[in-house]
């Protein structure tokens, strides 16, 4: 039996069958589209119960699939984006996500916040999980730091996941930090880049 039927949405083909299978095999069904007006469509004939988004796409964002989902579909949807620049953040708010994940994550990660969106969506009175969503660099839990300065690494360098991993630990060996207080450094120099420049 189907643990519930879930919209998943991403232009990376490569992450999208990764999602696709990780949720299928914990028990999901799974309709997946690769860019907003495919996904809209699916949305239309399927009917999911909960829609996991990335945010930036050629065409039709997933802002714009979010928007669609909520005003015509009422169907609930996260973001998995690699983006948390403070407008991000605030449209995602603004559309009433239920979660916000950053990339990138694995699929061991991803599975227990889906899990408790939909144990939100279908039990609203009931406590759910807790779902990791909408804090800033500064209070994100270690683990999602590390994960957010490898982002930040492959992003900067054009380098695979395990080579910018690799790079952010020797970095902190050379600097005598700890993996988590090395990651923080560099997603605070991120931020602090992002800034609009002072008057």
């Amino acid at each position: 039996m189907s643990k519930g039927k879930i919209l998943v949405v991403d232009d990376d083909r490569l992450v999208l069958a990764t999602l696709s299978y990780g949720l299928t095999q914990a028990g999901f069904e799974v309709i997946d589209a690769d860019n907003g007006d495919d996904a809209i469509l699916l949305a239309r004939e399927h009917r999911p119960e909960l829609a996991l988004l990335d945010i930036r796409m050629e065409g039709l964002t997933g802002f714009d699939v979010a928007a669609y989902l909520r005003e015509f579909l009422q169907t609930p949807f996260m973001f998995l984006s690699a983006f948390t620049d403070e407008a991000t953040v605030a449209k995602v708010k603004e559309l009433g996500a239920v979660a916000y994940l950053v990339k990138p994550l694995d699929i061991s990660q991803i599975v227990p916040a889906v899990e408790a969106a939909f144990a939100r969506s279908t039990t609203p009175a009931a406590p759910a999980p807790a779902v990791p969503a909408f804090e800033s660099p500064s209070e994100l839990p270690s683990l999602e730091v590390t994960a957010l300065a490898v982002g930040v690494l492959m992003h900067r360098y054009s380098l695979p996941r395990d080579e910018a991993l690799a790079r952010l630990m020797s970095l902190a060996a050379a600097d005598s930090h700890s993996l988590p207080e090395q990651a923080r450094r560099i997603v605070d120099a991120v931020e602090l880049l992002a800034r609009p420049g002072q008057r």
